[in-house]
């Protein structure tokens, strides 16, 4: 989207625009991946960049090398700019809540580890109790669409991760048990007694280590003596489960999960492992000082609520 608004910088016109390109260059490191993530062509995008270091007479990026890098002068109007992106998001933001818009559309980011699982039983309750909104919902990698936040891509997050900054507000919504689990023709299934020593040496999955979820199975995998398997990694938790299924290996899958309509109860069954408990905590995030952070907070809390009901009664029960 092209802003209307512009600023004057040493008698020449600078777009918004083009500090959304740079930023974008910035965050992406690349400028191919840049121009994707703004839906523009990578020569559109390089053209205004090269303009922009015209009007501004100095180097804004390192060239010729990868990933791309800005230089000093860059990287200082890059966390100008970033400034200048969200006070005009909150600028609107602010003209809609004058205009009577409680919301409007919000983009929340979600890891698929999460989200599939726990949305679907929420998105109706958020309705109702908030009938002006309107949810862009886009699944990603935790740390990507922590940029995005910061950027004022994103609006909201969910995520396991419990650390964003001091430019964040983090809400905790809640905690989930993890669950060790195996298909139910495996020698340890219906066992009870298993202990830590049972399981030293068995084979166990994991998920692409893009996601926080990998770190905490290899922690877990560490503490139980299990072996992580490093040549098959899930794509979701959907092919984690699946895998598990098979045969290849035991996995370690969170209760919103377990619980969902798809979440494998008929195809691995949960280990009943006397002296080790799991769980992960879920938070939201927003950006500090946000014109609609109450509204923020409000969503968070239908979800910690709703998310707490589902997490009623017993796995395996």
């Amino acid at each position: 989207m092209e802003f209307p608004i512009d600023f004057i910088y040493h008698g020449e016109m600078l777009s918004f625009r083009q500090l959304q390109y740079l930023v974008a260059v910035a965050d992406q490191q690349h400028f191919r991946r840049a121009a994707a993530h703004l839906h523009v062509s990578q020569p559109t995008l390089s053209l205004q960049l090269q303009k922009m270091e015209e009007q501004l007479g100095v180097r804004l990026i390192e060239r010729g090398v990868s990933p791309v890098r800005m230089t000093p002068v860059g990287r200082e109007i890059v966390s100008r700019a970033r400034k200048l992106l969200l006070d005009l998001n909150d600028l609107e933001a602010c003209a809609r809540r004058s205009a009577g818009e409680l919301i409007g559309t919000i983009s929340l980011g979600v890891s698929p580890t999460l989200g599939p699982y726990l949305l679907p039983g929420i998105v109706g309750v958020l309705k109702r109790s908030m009938p002006e909104l309107r949810l862009h919902v886009r699944e990603g990698i935790p740390s990507e669409q922590m940029l995005e936040l910061r950027s004022g891509a994103l609006d909201l997050m969910l995520t396991s991760v419990a650390a964003g900054g001091n430019d964040l507000h983090m809400e905790p919504l809640f905690e989930e048990k993890l669950y060790l689990v195996a298909p139910p023709e495996h020698p340890l299934s219906g066992r009870s007694g298993l202990g830590r020593t049972d399981l030293g040496g068995i084979q166990a999955l994991s998920i692409d280590p893009r996601y926080p979820f990998y770190h905490q199975t290899r922690e877990i995998c560490d503490e139980l003596g299990l072996e992580l398997l490093g040549d098959y990694e899930g794509t979701s938790l959907d092919s984690l489960c699946q895998m598990c299924a098979s045969g290849l290996g035991l996995a370690i899958l969170p209760e919103l999960y377990l619980r969902s309509e798809v979440g494998g109860k008929n195809v691995v069954a949960p280990l009943r492992v006397d002296d080790w408990s799991g769980t992960r905590s879920v938070a939201a995030l927003w950006r500090k000082g946000s014109v609609y952070g109450e509204n923020y907070r409000e969503i968070a809390l239908v979800i910690q609520r709703e998310a707490r009901l589902l997490l009623d009664g017993k796995i395996g029960a």
